[in-house]
């Protein structure tokens, strides 16, 4: 309980410092976020807001894995580094993307194939290594019904690699609304940190990570709440992404992304469909706006009622996940 604390406050204290002194960095050098034509029209208010704040809680994270984790990693359990590096690769491409927008001054970076391509290379690469470091093995955990399907390794590493890039992009696509992609997160650490500490000591180096997530995520809201002082940019959703997945499967329950990523799932969702829909119906909108929490502000809701809701639904969902998750080995 000590260590878990602890994690979550240093991340949560150091992420508000860092960002103390990073949101001005980004004003001075004028990393401010290009809006989409195609979005709210009120949203171009927004415009010239800082971005790249993901940097904050991204470098947080990584002081706590590396000082309050480091016992674990003299004792030979790396876990939590391998998710920390799977995430950072991850910034790393949102960090491409971030920069590109800036450089061309407009709100398209890098294009679709190559993040899509990068993101699968990086998928392959941590699912590879969860599976040779043993956190990983290909019996497919499938959560509420209590039942184990065997997969070969081919089709695993296939359904794995599918996840990644599909719960990445998911989350980057919840990071539409201030706060909102945040918001959503900290419930999902928090599940992840609650699982890892009640497993007990295997999960020690996991549960590490996870507390530093959840501080930081809060400590990022000091910053991200609305109205927001900075933006995290694709550098910290796509972390953000990387993280929540990479945790799944570092648990070796992936499935449990269904129930604990609905948010996600749904935004995702309503973006194809809205898709689907305008193409099939030449021009007509199921939606007033896609994703979901634009429909919602077309609606009249504020963005702290957007806020609110979504969070509280992702909360209910982390709660139920816990203890199917929890139950797994201790019930």
């Amino acid at each position: 309980m000590t260590k878990m604390l602890l994690s979550f406050f240093s991340a949560m204290l150091l992420t508000a410092l860092i960002g103390y002194f990073l949101v001005k960095l980004l004003r001075r050098i004028k990393a401010g976020q290009s809006i989409r034509e195609d979005g709210p029209v009120w949203h171009k208010s927004k415009a010239g807001t800082p971005t790249m704040g993901g940097l904050m809680f991204i470098a947080a994270i990584a002081v706590v894995c590396l000082t309050v984790g480091l016992p674990d990693m003299l004792l030979g359990e790396f876990g939590h580094v391998i998710v920390l590096c799977f995430a950072l690769v991850f910034a790393a491409i949102g960090f491409l993307d971030d920069f590109q927008k800036l450089k061309k001054k407009q709100n398209m970076g890098l294009s679709a194939l190559q993040k899509f391509l990068l993101q699968l290379a990086a998928a392959v690469v941590l699912v590879l290594l969860l599976r040779y470091t043993g956190h990983l093995s290909p019996e497919l955990y499938v959560p509420f019904f209590g039942v184990t399907w065997q997969l070969n390794d081919v089709v695993y590493l296939a359904f794995a690699a599918f996840v990644i890039v599909g719960t990445v992009n998911a989350v980057n696509i919840t990071d539409g609304v201030d706060g909102l992609v945040t918001g959503v997160s900290l419930p999902v650490a928090i599940c992840y940190a609650a699982v890892t500490f009640v497993w007990g000591a295997r999960y020690a180096a996991l549960n590490v990570f996870a507390s530093a997530l959840a501080g930081g995520l809060a400590g990022f809201l000091i910053y991200n709440f609305h109205p927001a002082k900075v933006f995290m940019g694709d550098t910290g959703s796509l972390f953000l992404g990387g993280t929540v997945c990479a945790m799944a499967f570092a648990i070796n329950m992936p499935l449990l992304l269904l129930p604990l990523g609905i948010v996600y799932i749904v935004e995702t969702l309503s973006d194809i469909i809205q898709v689907i829909y305008f193409k099939a119906t030449h021009g007509k909108r199921l939606f007033k706006m896609a994703p979901l929490h634009h429909h919602f502000e077309m609606c009249g809701w504020s963005e702290y009622k957007i806020f609110t809701v979504f969070s509280l639904v992702s909360a209910a969902f982390a709660v139920l996940s816990f203890f199917d998750a929890a139950g797994r080995f201790l019930f």
